[in-house]
Formats: C-alpha cells, sequence, structure tokens
C-alpha cells in the first residue's frame, strides 16, 4: 500500500473530526471558534458559520475518503489511518480549545 494513500486516509480523519465540534455546536444553537472569528481559532462565530464550517470539513474528508481509491473499511493500514487522524486531532483540539475556554475563566 502506498504512503500517499496513507496520508490520504489520515488527512481525511482530520477532516472529519474536525467537522464534529463545529456542526455539534451549530446545531444546538451555540457560538463556537472557527477560523473565520476574530482572533482566528479563538473568537466564536455564530451557530450558522458552525454549521457550514463543520459541513464543509465532512465533504472535505468524504472527498478525501474516495481520493486516489475506494476506501476499503475493515482491519487494515487505511482504517488505523483514518483513526490515527481522527485521534490526532482530537487531542489537539481537545488542547487547544481546553486553552480557550481557561483563559476565557481566567483559569
Amino acid at each position: 500500500m502506498a504512503w500517499s494513500l496513507l496520508l490520504v486516509r489520515f488527512l481525511a480523519g482530520i477532516f472529519l473530526a474536525n467537522g464534529i465540534p463545529h456542526f455539534v455546536h451549530g446545531l444546538s444553537g451555540k457560538a463556537f471558534p472557527t477560523p473565520f472569528a476574530q482572533p482566528p481559532g479563538v473568537g466564536d462565530s455564530s451557530p450558522i458559520v458552525n454549521i457550514l464550517w463543520g459541513f464543509a470539513n465532512f465533504v472535505g474528508g468524504c472527498l478525501l475518503l474516495g481520493a486516489m481509491a475506494p476506501y476499503e473499511p475493515g482491519y487494515n493500514a487505511e482504517t488505523a489511518a483514518l483513526g490515527f487522524g481522527v485521534l490526532v486531532l482530537g487531542l489537539s483540539l481537545a488542547w487547544h480549545f481546553g486553552r480557550v475556554r481557561n483563559a476565557r475563566l481566567g483559569l
């Protein structure tokens, strides 16, 4: 299996994981940071912007899943790369937004 295919699956995991918090906050009617806020990634964007940003991430992730070759689900390197992308971005987002929330609370 080509390393480039694993990289594409890893990136798909990143996009799919990033779509989740934005879409959920948007559906909940809550503001949440996006790259379009001021300052980017720290200030809050409206629920509508979050829905659109979350959806764009889902579309990007789905397009990357189908890029280069059809995705073969199962216990394989492709699924491991996808899961690793989700894990890496999940940890990064938890760290970043934890710092943002603590700064807002003065902790």
